[in-house]
């Protein structure tokens, strides 16, 4: 137990860092929300969720490769550092011409395709701050990368609020989303150079070695964009920019509890990649507890926004984004689904089957196309939040198909405390029924669901005492 206490501890820098930027990106979206509008909030939706597909472009699995690589050998550091950030550069250029090549086939708008070229810039420095950041990766120093997203969220944020303050526009807003990663950038390189300084060099057998071997971890990463980006951006070509603002308004406020999905990667991942080569009765024993806790906190939690989605979106954005609670509805299954697949993506990780997630979401994102192209024809943005459920579904079985047939298939136990989850949230859920204020049904929430979590003996003795290992 003192292992896990331990990872909990080493990684209090960046649970801070994810805070900090969760709640600053928080209170950016409901500005530019409320600042922008329906309409050109969806422009800045389509152009982020755009880009989301172009960093792979930009990227191609080399910071991946590499921080395995500096990793295993941190001198390697100043020559990995020094050859990839001119390969980085031609890497943006190219894509900054294919952007617009791409937007201007596809007969978008001018200012939709100034907005979308303005954050190409954006992601160039977002890949460029995760390569040099992988070097504090390697030595071990996450401080510093934890400050720099620290950084990062508070320059764009306040680029935000005077852009807003003195009404510059869109264009502005959309400049503050690159001003924050430059500054990002320019703090982590000032940073590096203390510990080792980087030689700028053009190295070309550097680079073909380094893209034959990126080429596995470019092609998982292009897997996950299609699937986490393509839905923004079939909307906005099939629907348009007001059903693209409506759903991104409330997939912003599920992005809120997905932001701290890196920290339970951070803690969980390093002890299952441990335990893999230790035992097996322990790693079986970490990927259930990670199921339990996730469900116990996750679930009654989706089912207290469900309670009071049309409260919280009128807080939020205002009566002009009310149309998307029922968005919001559906997309907050996604949290729970997002959590238990990444749970099991990462004891998949853990055990040498990379290849089998890959599969996995090469699947996923094929049918995830085709079900937006299906549902949103149907039922616009509606369709489009249906969509992603029902492929986080499709992931999930595809998953539980992998792990079954492994040691580390869930217990039988594991399915009793489900049960009971599932009963302690539905009486919570039932009791915020009756309560019509927000506020004070979260306050009645979290005393029904604590009585009957004790009641039902949800928490055993196992459970008990990991808790007071990780509080003490």
């Amino acid at each position: 137990m003192s292992e896990v206490k331990n990872l909990f501890k080493n990684t209090s820098w960046m649970m801070v860092s994810q805070i900090i930027t969760g709640l600053c990106a928080f209170i950016w979206s409901i500005i530019i929300a409320r600042y922008l509008g329906v309409n050109d909030f969806g422009i800045l939706s389509f152009g982020v969720s755009f880009n989301c597909l172009t960093t792979v472009l930009l990227d191609l699995g080399l910071t991946t490769y590499s921080i395995r690589d500096m990793s295993r050998d941190t001198d390697l550091i100043s020559e990995y550092i020094g050859r990839l950030i001119p390969l980085k550069i031609l890497l943006g250029i190219f894509t900054f011409v294919l952007t617009l090549i791409i937007l201007i086939l596809m007969g978008y708008d001018h200012i939709s395709i100034e907005v979308t070229l303005i954050l190409v810039f954006q992601i160039f420095f977002m890949s460029l701050g995760s390569l040099i950041g992988g070097a504090f990766q390697a030595l071990r120093k996450l401080k510093y990368s934890s400050i720099s997203g620290i950084i990062y969220s508070l320059v764009q944020l306040s680029m935000i609020l005077i852009g807003v303050y003195l009404d510059l526009g869109l264009i502005f807003i959309t400049c503050a989303y690159v001003a924050g990663y430059l500054v990002q950038v320019i703090y982590l390189y000032i940073e590096l150079r203390k510990y080792q300084k980087p030689k700028i060099e053009v190295n070309i057998s550097f680079w073909k070695k380094c893209l034959k071997f990126s080429l596995p971890f470019a092609l998982t990463a292009l897997f996950y964009s299609i699937y986490y980006s393509i839905d923004v951006v079939m909307l906005s070509y099939l629907v348009g920019d007001v059903a693209t603002g409506l759903y991104n308004s409330a997939y912003k406020i599920i992005s809120v509890l997905n932001t701290f999905f890196p920290i339970y990667q951070a803690v969980v991942f390093p002890l299952m990649s441990k335990m893999f080569n230790n035992s097996d009765d322990l790693m079986k024993l970490s990927f259930n507890k990670s199921i339990k806790y996730l469900l116990l906190i996750l679930l009654p939690l989706s089912l207290g926004i469900i309670a009071y989605t049309d409260q919280i979106v009128v807080l939020v954005y205002g009566n002009a984004y009310i149309a998307s609670s029922t968005i919001m509805r559906i997309l907050i299954w996604t949290v729970i689904l997002l959590f238990v697949n990444g749970a099991i993506t990462t004891l998949l990780n853990a055990s040498n089957k990379e290849v089998s997630v890959t599969k996995i979401y090469a699947a996923a994102s094929i049918f995830n196309v085709l079900l937006n192209i299906l549902l949103i024809s149907v039922y616009n943005y509606n369709g489009a939040a249906l969509a992603t459920v029902i492929s986080e579904i499709f992931i999930l079985l595809l998953m539980y198909y992998v792990v079954r047939n492994t040691k580390y298939c869930p217990e039988r136990g594991i399915w009793k405390d489900i049960v009971k989850i599932v009963i302690a949230s539905v009486v919570m859920f039932a009791a915020l029924q009756f309560v019509g204020n927000m506020w004070v049904g979260f306050v009645v929430g979290v005393v029904v669901y604590g009585v009957v979590v004790l009641a039902l003996r949800i928490l055993d003795d196992d459970d008990k005492y990991l808790i007071k290992e990780i509080i003490n």
